[in-house]
């Protein structure tokens, strides 16, 4: 085996060195590229696959796991500045349940309402008040992180104390500071939500006194003395309507003159006032039979004294009278008394009206035509068709203009030719990388080529050398047979020369067994033999 192995490793020094230089920097360099890219391989195949262990972890949370994965000897990454660690994606889960059982992580952050829980009967007012403002930041910090799209929250509440007249009251405020993904903004109506669920949550809270921010110091709520929280939502609201509306002209118009040869402006004013009407009808000219009717008669006769009625006044104000009444003449008195009443049916409508914010105040749309595409098309005619199409109307202010003007193609032409070259420098380029790369290949590959001529071009010289050299050797021993037997010897010498003759074919033997077990150094020894005699 170790004779086998320093045979390969004698033939494999003796092919290096019959290269030239250019061939052994060739093998060289594609030597240290092959050891190179398996070196990579195994390491990306030994590198275990990282998966998050905990996410959004407080520092104090973090230093704590770090220092027990340490302990146990878990290979850990950390990502997201420290917040997110990561382990062996097969150690995951046990590695959890290791922590777990140590308590960790311990959730040193915002703690919610676990820090009601070491209240006791000591505790002052003060302190109560106090854990209570932090466990609500707590919890709603909790509550905004599970928003997608929002990494870290805070939350800082303001509760004032309770006064006891209502108009001296202190309004509670609120303050939410987001931190967001790099290049990741907030949707308006995620930030809105934010508000509505910070106000809600906390009693007597008012969604105007909630200001939302984010990292980089900018008010998200946009809190304005114009639009207050919802002017936000207003202007997104405002900007969308306009958006719809220029698409649905612009593409009407690019059906008709082309892409590129008009252009068009719309500007809406819209009503975000919410209005309610409630109005009460009757409807009296309908005769319709009376529900209920009801009549009652009075009839009363009698006489009296001449001097009229006394009596006394009674607490009532009912006359107390012993008389009987009459005039003043003695004649009796005569009463009589009528009435009727009767329960008409009414017809009576209500109504209940509640207008929804958003509606059209006035809508004002400008369009330029370019001259050039738009000849042959009468401006009224263009005029006419987006009025219908957007539905105008004249009562309210709505407004169309249509101009025809001669448009300015300098940026387009520039951008095409831009457009063009950054195409043709792109296509070259590729070009050229498929050039070098071809002729690198093709030069790797001669080279190759090259190297493999020159080794097998020395392997026949080396065996033809070696087949001189043999045959060298057999003409001088039939020489030396033949001077022998023309000079027909003394018993004596032919004892020698047969003596002699046995020596060298032993040696011819030996020297033919050589060359088969080691053809390489016989071959190498060959070569410096006859570099000697030249």
């Amino acid at each position: 085996m170790k004779q086998n192995l320093n045979r390969t490793l004698a033939r494999l020094r003796s092919t290096f060195m019959s290269f030239t230089l250019g061939q052994r920097l060739v093998v060289a360099v594609g030597g240290a590229a092959l050891l190179l890219a398996a070196f990579m391989v195994f390491r990306w195949v030994s590198t275990p696959n990282y998966a998050p262990l905990y996410s959004n972890l407080a520092a104090e949370d973090a230093s704590a796991v770090v220092d027990e994965l340490t302990a146990e000897g878990v290979p850990y990454e950390l990502a997201d500045s420290g917040s997110t660690i990561m382990v062996p994606r097969d150690k995951v889960y046990s590695t959890r349940i290791t922590l777990s059982g140590q308590g960790l992580p311990a959730d040193s952050g915002d703690q919610g309402y676990t820090l009601l829980d070491g209240q006791d009967i000591s505790t002052s007012d003060f302190q109560e008040q106090t854990d209570f403002k932090r466990a609500m930041e707590g919890e709603l910090s909790k509550t905004i992180e599970a928003i997608d799209g929002v990494n870290t929250a805070v939350v800082h509440l303001a509760l004032p104390e309770k006064k006891v007249f209502s108009d001296e009251q202190d309004p509670t405020t609120a303050s939410v500071l987001i931190d967001t993904s790099a290049g990741t903004a907030v949707a308006p109506e995620k930030v809105q939500a934010i508000v509505n669920l910070v106000a809600s949550s906390i009693d007597g809270l008012d969604s105007g006194n909630v200001t939302v921010a984010d990292s980089t110091g900018k008010v998200l709520s946009d809190e304005s003395a114009a639009g207050g929280v919802g002017a936000g939502p207003q202007a997104q609201a405002v900007t969308d309507f306009q958006a719809r509306k220029t698409q649905q002209i612009q593409t009407m118009l690019d059906r008709v003159l082309g892409a590129g040869n008009s252009t068009v402006q719309v500007s809406a004013d819209l009503d975000f006032d919410k209005s309610i009407q409630e109005s009460t009808t009757y409807n009296t000219k309908k005769k319709t039979p009376a529900l209920s009717e009801s009549s009652s008669k009075e009839t009363y006769t009698g006489t009296g004294t001449a001097g009229g009625s006394t009596g006394v006044v009674g607490p009532d104000g009912q006359m107390d009278s012993t008389g009987t009444a009459t005039t003043g003449d003695g004649r009796p008195n005569q009463y009589d008394k009528q009435s009727v009443t009767r329960d008409n049916a009414v017809e009576k409508t209500q109504e209940h009206r509640e207008a929804a914010p958003g509606s059209v105040r006035s809508l004002h749309i400008g369009v330029v035509l370019d001259t050039e595409s738009a000849q042959g098309v009468d401006a009224a005619d263009v005029k006419d068709l987006i009025s219908a199409a957007v539905g105008i109307d004249a009562a309210r202010g709505d407004t169309v203009e249509v101009s025809t003007m001669a448009f300015d193609r300098s940026a387009d032409t520039a951008a095409a030719e831009e457009l063009a070259a950054a195409n043709k420098a792109k296509a070259d380029a590729r070009r050229w990388s498929m050039i070098r790369n071809g002729g690198i290949a093709l030069a790797i590959l001669a080279m190759v080529l090259l190297a493999w001529l020159r080794a097998r071009r020395g392997k026949r010289e080396r065996d033809a050398r070696t087949e001189i050299l043999v045959e060298q050797l057999r003409s001088d021993a039939a020489a030396r047979a033949a001077a022998a037997a023309a000079l027909e010897p003394t018993p004596a010498v032919a004892a020698l020369e047969a003596a002699d003759q046995a020596a060298n074919d032993e040696m011819r033997r030996e020297i033919a067994a050589l060359a088969e077990r080691q053809p390489d150094e016989i071959a190498t020894l060959l070569r410096g033999w006859l570099v000697e005699r030249t």
